[in-house]
């Protein structure tokens, strides 16, 4: 970071320690750095270590390298949002893209301008996040685990390889979508029926999983499921596996990051090819075909002029 007389410094609720970094936050900083690229204003973004472990940290900067200060989005009010203005009062410090609850709250008055988006408009201006320039859109991957399964015993793994996966996803350039296959009429966040469900899966990218639905239901639709059996020595999840002939498996004992990297990019370029291909056996004999022989029921003939089906009768 340079020392560089006529620096300007941004800031926004990503730029506290305990603050917070939303989508729509980051693309208001994004257009903020846009327009002050295009005009060639020398500046350092401050970021919270939680988000941006590189800094510059808000709480780590010289003030004195600095002659403007902005603050990016999000509620003008606080403490925090305050204590900006004793500590940088020799900037002159701008707002932009903020809501104003208070204008008189020291954190608003201590701006040279506020640039609101409402609170003080006579109408509401549009977001920041709307114009801001956007990167290349990234594989949505559906994120199905679970922590249960306590009649596995001792060869229980569920923990760590969730940990594994929870890990190993911070660092993968994909959207993850954390998904419950738990249905509930009376939660308004969960899925009501199958069908929702499979309306969910039906449009992902990927699904990553250590569940046997988890397996079965991507499949089902056609999406490339990504299955991790938390049993040690195997278990339903391989059983399904095998079943569907799926090679996108890994064992508890072999799920690493280097190996979930290489079946993440194998589901993107040829899972979905690869699902298709499966589906003969996704609509192929089930055992629910023997229940009726089991249950002693007559077996179902067919008419072969009409095509209809009925219960066979003894002569």
């Amino acid at each position: 970071m340079t020392s560089e007389v006529g620096r300007t410094l941004v800031t926004g609720w990503f730029s506290f320690l305990d603050g917070e970094a939303t989508a729509g936050d980051v693309l208001a900083l994004e257009r903020v750095r846009q327009v002050l690229d295009a005009h060639g204003v020398p500046y350092d973004v401050a970021w919270s270590p939680r988000f941006e472990p590189g800094g510059p940290a808000l709480d780590e900067v010289r003030p004195g390298a600095y002659t403007r200060l902005v603050f990016v989005c999000g509620p003008l009010h606080g403490p925090r949002v305050a204590a900006l203005h004793g500590r940088f009062a020799h900037c002159r410090r701008v707002a932009v893209g903020v809501s104003v609850i208070d204008p008189a709250d020291p954190a608003v008055a201590g701006f040279h301008e506020v640039l609101a988006r409402d609170g003080v408009v006579p109408a509401p201006e549009r977001d920041l996040a709307l114009r801001a320039p956007r990167g290349p859109a990234v594989p949505v991957v559906g994120v199905l685990l679970t922590h249960g399964q306590r009649e596995y015993g001792d060869r229980r793994a569920h923990d760590a390889v969730a940990g594994t996966v929870r890990s190993w996803l911070t660092g993968t350039r994909c959207a993850p979508v954390v998904l419950e296959s738990r249905l509930d009429r009376e939660d308004g966040l969960l899925c009501g029926t199958a069908e929702e469900f499979l309306s969910v899966v039906e449009r992902l990218d990927v699904v990553v999983t250590d569940r046997l639905h988890g397996l079965v239901l991507p499949l089902r639709v056609g999406v490339p499921p990504l299955a991790i059996d938390p049993v040690r020595g195997g278990a339903k999840v391989s059983a399904q596996a095998r079943a569907f002939r799926w090679p996108a498996l890994l064992s508890a004992e072999r799920v690493r990051p280097e190996r979930l990297d290489a079946w993440l990019a194998w589901c993107l370029e040829r899972g979905a090819g690869a699902a298709r291909r499966r589906r003969p056996l996704v609509v192929a004999a089930d055992p629910a075909d023997r229940l009726p022989e089991a249950l002693g029921l007559p077996p179902l003939v067919r008419d072969p002029v009409r095509g209809a089906v009925g219960i066979a009768v003894g002569g």
